[in-house]
């Protein structure tokens, strides 16, 4: 539906800079609702959007209606040239402008300039029904910090979604940030969904691109924030020009979003793994060579040994830096690994395995040193498995002891930060 079809007001076409007719009893009319408390905000990204975004407005209004609440419709304004943003203040609508280009960048403006406790987010270009507001927010008044809508279950019009995102992309996204996020989401990329104005304020969001859609879920998730996610239509866009999406750098943002901020998939478990079957490797072949099932396994498989413990450990020890690092951005986060380090954890823990490390290393070493010193010129084939092992115990126990005090450096500076906030407070 194009804005010429809709019956907002004539003097929406005046040009820029003399003020339409209306526009001055509309003023009046956005003021005294904003005497009133605002109790929900449908914040509406745009940019060049003139042939939609009267239409989002009013349908939003519509919604504010059949929900029985106050509301206000924020346009978040990400440089438009058209008469987009003329349209929208004709309709009585607020508009703030965010220099920052970027879908996530307008919603953070929007979302931050928004007065009321429950926001509503869906795109300016009618491919979501904003008359459909209510059903997000009665979630949100029933306990949920944010909801989402799901375009699986809701339904996908013809033409609305390409195959390529509605095959592949969504649901492989969807599926690996269900996965590291550990949250019942099956479609972490609608662009219509509600949050409460205080999760907001708590989930720091901070991407720019179309990854903010999984940012938001995904900080929510760390959080421990109540989710939930409703059936939405989704219908195909009437703007009338291509979309801002890039199917292939937007996806790969996002799947860089979610292997970033989930570090127990990024770097625990493989890094876990790599330390296991290194570990496994050098028992095995410490002594010496050995045979099973008629291969011979010698000197190459405990070198390799020694590379998968080293590149675990080193991996494990990222991930762990990681988790510390999300923690005091994310002061909710829900982790073990976390909570374990933050109440268990002391720097002696960290400095007698590893200095027990570093000593048996070195007095294989010693013993090796001595024996050759006894028989000098004597082969030495039989002592390269111990040296390989004790090497890998040295820079093991050195990489443990140096880390605990890197991570008794940080566990310091969060006492030190909480007993501040505490003063100032």
């Amino acid at each position: 539906m194009s804005a010429q079809a809709l019956d907002f007001p004539a003097s929406a076409s005046a040009p820029l800079g003399r003020e339409p007719m209306g526009v001055s009893a509309r003023a009046s009319e956005t003021e005294s609702a904003a005497s009133a408390r605002v109790q929900v905000s449908a914040v509406i990204p745009c940019l060049n959007e003139e042939r939609t975004i009267a239409a989002c407005i009013q349908k939003a209004r519509q919604g504010f209606e059949t929900a029985g609440v106050v509301g206000e419709v924020v346009v978040a304004d990400n440089g438009s040239t058209d008469r987009s943003v003329e349209i929208a203040r004709s309709l009585g609508a607020r508009v703030v402008h965010e220099s920052v280009k970027g879908y996530g960048a307008a919603l953070r403006r929007g979302m931050s300039e928004a007065q009321g406790e429950i926001i509503v987010l869906a795109d300016a270009d009618e491919s979501y029904d904003w008359s459909r507001l209510c059903d997000f927010v009665h979630k949100i008044q029933n306990g949920y910090d944010l909801v989402m809508g799901n375009r699986f279950t809701g339904g996908i019009a013809p033409g609305a979604m390409p195959p390529l995102h509605r095959y592949f992309g969504n649901p492989v996204l969807s599926a690996v940030a269900r996965i590291a996020f550990r949250v019942k989401i099956g479609d972490f990329h609608c662009g219509m969904r509600a949050v409460r104005k205080e999760a907001f304020e708590r989930m720091l969001l901070q991407t720019d691109g179309m990854e903010f859609a999984t940012e938001m879920v995904a900080n929510a998730a760390c959080q421990g924030m109540r989710i939930t996610e409703i059936p939405t239509r989704l219908y195909p866009d009437k703007r009338g020009r291509p979309p801002h999406l890039r199917s292939f750098r937007d996806g790969w943002r996002h799947l860089r979003h979610i292997l970033t901020y989930a570090p127990d998939h990024l770097y625990l478990a493989p890094g876990g793994l790599l330390l296991l079957a290194g570990l496994a490797l050098q028992a095995l072949l410490c002594v010496g060579p050995v045979r099973i099932a008629g291969f011979y396994m010698g000197i190459h498989f405990l070198a390799l040994g020694a590379l998968l413990t080293l590149a675990g450990f080193n991996i494990l020890n990222l991930g762990i830096f990681a988790k510390l690092l999300m923690s005091q951005r994310y002061k909710g986060l829900q982790s073990r690994t976390v909570r374990l380090l933050r109440e268990r954890f002391a720097l002696e823990y960290g400095m007698i395995p590893a200095l027990l490390l570093i000593s048996a290393g070195l007095s294989i070493n010693v013993m090796i040193l001595v024996r050759w010193l006894q028989r000098p010129g004597a082969p030495m084939e039989s002592t390269v498995h111990p040296a390989f092992v004790a090497a890998t115990m040295v820079v093991l126990g050195l990489n443990i002891l140096f880390s605990s005090f890197l991570v008794s450096m940080i566990r310091g500076n969060e006492k030190g930060s909480s007993a501040h906030s505490a003063a100032r407070s």
